[in-house]
């Protein structure tokens, strides 16, 4: 055990690096796109494209402009990743699947919701006959299958009546059914013992040892982080008896408590993170300037966000469009190791415009970032294969003459 405090900047330079979004970009490569998954453990799935669906501009902060079939390759063929609940509906790596199969074993032995379990003891001849055609035809999207349900799924939401997408959901979160293509959003499912490759690891491990792995992965992934930004990451609330997991990595030494300038709590470090935190002063620090996606690993915990960088962030896509603070789909702006604003994107992708409605910065950020901001901008253009960028008049002024470059 070491007594080692940190500044905040190196905390933040830390966390950062870990998130590989400093230093230089992994190439724009199937290989660069599964290193980068192999640090932060899980990429967020979401369907709303208002600039462009959040698992792809996660990786495009990060490699820069690079080809999305890169990843419909590690998903599709090679079956590297595939897709699973980790801090949410999530693209996860094929090697961590014994920490993932904890989960559904656990569904499988009474655990997960309990409304699902009880619906799904009621329709078990619905369960084999959706099993039994994917093995005879899949990969099948929904509509391929038949409501064949024996009770009705009572809900008031968006899944009333949605007999197949409801089964489809139980048994993919049981692991008996995998994501096996997309037709846009619209998935293609097959049976897992079909699809999942034959290399897959498929020990059953104990309690304690995924909630090992697991907290390995996710403290790694933070750079640091306390038990309660740990319990919220990778495989969030599946963490049982976390606190006596860390303190015995903490005397085997694989984990580090320290402490960081004017932080209070309980703050952990991985002890294989040691050597980078050494090179990341100022000499070895290589910042960059990226847009973030509203969903990215690095802001996903908003409470540790606006303790680590002062930075207070919150998705507005449902808030009505009068009462929005910053606008329906706001990318933060990380300018080295701060975020200093953010912006209101929107890509019309009819005429191949990409709008900016608005810039905003934060009251400390520094005029000289102007040139890197509407770089970043230009390059997520480019990325989107947009033909124009239409400014708006709300841009900082300090800003303006820089963005002037880019419209």
């Amino acid at each position: 055990m070491t007594n080692l405090t940190l500044s905040p900047t190196l905390a933040r330079r830390l966390a950062i690096t870990r998130q590989r979004l400093a230093g230089p970009p992994p190439p724009a490569t199937p290989a660069g796109i599964l290193d980068v998954l192999k640090d932060i453990r899980c990429l967020q799935l979401d369907p709303i494209r208002a600039v462009e669906r959040t698992q792809y501009l996660v990786l495009w902060s990060r490699l820069g402009h690079y080809n999305p079939d890169h990843l419909h390759t590690l998903l599709w063929d090679t079956r590297q990743l595939f897709e699973y609940w980790a801090h949410a509906a999530s693209i996860v790596l094929t090697e961590d699947y014994p920490i993932h199969h904890w989960y559904m074993r656990h569904f499988h032995n009474g655990g997960g919701w309990p409304r699902a379990r009880a619906w799904l003891a009621e329709n078990r001849s619905f369960e084999r006959y959706i099993l039994e055609r994917l093995h005879q035809a899949g990969p099948l999207g929904s509509a391929q299958l038949e409501d064949r349900a024996e009770t009705m799924w009572e809900s008031g939401g968006w899944t009333a009546g949605r007999h197949v997408g409801r089964m489809l959901d139980i048994l993919w979160e049981r692991g008996d059914i995998v994501v096996a293509g997309r037709q846009g959003i619209q998935r293609q499912w097959a049976l897992a013992k079909d699809f999942l490759p034959e290399w897959t690891p498929r020990e059953e491990l104990s309690d304690r040892e995924v909630v090992r792995r697991a907290t390995q992965a996710a403290l790694r992934a933070l750079g640091v982080g306390t038990a309660r930004h740990i319990n919220a990451h990778f495989t969030r609330d599946r963490y049982p008896n976390l606190n006596e997991v860390l303190a015995e990595l903490v005397t085997e030494g694989q984990i580090i408590p320290v402490q960081i300038d004017g932080w209070s709590g309980d703050w952990l470090l991985h002890a294989a993170d040691l050597p980078l935190l050494e090179q990341l002063g100022d000499d070895g620090w290589q910042p960059r300037t990226t847009l973030l996606s509203p969903f990215d690993n690095l802001i996903c915990d908003r409470d540790r966000t606006e303790l680590m960088w002062d930075f207070y962030f919150r998705i507005e896509i449902y808030v009505p469009a009068a009462k929005r603070q910053y606008g329906y789909y706001v990318l933060p702006i990380l300018h080295g190791d701060r975020l200093i604003g953010r912006i209101d994107p929107k890509m019309e992708r009819k005429t191949g415009t990409l709008h900016v409605n608005a810039v905003y910065a934060e009251t400390d950020a520094p005029a000289e970032a102007g040139p890197a901001v509407a770089a970043a901008v230009a390059n997520l253009a480019q990325f989107l294969d947009a033909k124009r960028i239409e400014l708006t008049e709300k841009i900082p002024p300090m800003w303006r003459d820089s963005f002037t470059q880019v419209g």
